[in-house]
């Protein structure tokens, strides 16, 4: 061991050297150079991306269908003409209780919606619950107050309590 020592005795006792010509390498990016090689880039992404779960679109039987277009036509109705609200909510011994935020929401809905995946087959079923704002029919889309563009033909079902009023009135509740 004294013969190798010996080899580096005219050396070892030298100050460390510091370049003036370039900066000193951090020392995340000196680490980087001992990390291990991965020579499949992208290869850990795709499997996680093959693995990850989709739900297949429900379809709708022709009873869904007709309940869930008729609720379309209400919610039509009742964003472009506001004062029918007012009517249904001021019908004899119907009190409903107003939450402070819910003051300036007239029309309240809870849409299940089927989200297609952008990257493969399927998709997931998200519920979003709003004020919705109106029914773009150019696009055919409901917006709700927050923004929130739900197309139409992705909708799975549409509940409210503005239904819930709808049917009171209808059948005498």
């Amino acid at each position: 061991m004294d013969s190798e020592l010996s080899k580096y005795s005219d050396i070892i006792n030298l100050p460390h050297h510091i370049s003036l010509d370039r900066q000193a390498m951090s020392i995340a990016d000196r680490a980087a150079q001992f990390s291990p090689f991965a020579a499949l880039t992208g290869f850990e992404g795709a499997i996680n991306e093959t693995a990850r779960r989709t739900d297949c679109r429900i379809e709708l039987d022709e009873t869904e269908k007709e309940t869930l277009d008729e609720r379309i036509r209400v919610l039509q109705i009742l964003t472009e003409r506001p004062d029918q609200i007012e009517r249904l909510k001021q019908r004899e011994g119907h009190e409903r209780k107003e939450m402070p935020e819910q003051r300036d929401c007239q029309l309240e809905v809870e849409i299940l919606f089927f989200q297609p995946d952008e990257e493969k087959a399927g998709g997931s079923y998200l519920t979003v619950k709003g004020c919705l704002k109106k029914i773009d029919r150019y696009e055919r889309t409901l917006v709700l107050q927050d923004g929130t563009r739900i197309a139409i033909e992705e909708i799975a079902d549409i509940t409210g309590e503005i239904f819930c009023e709808i049917e009171d009135s209808y059948f005498g509740k």
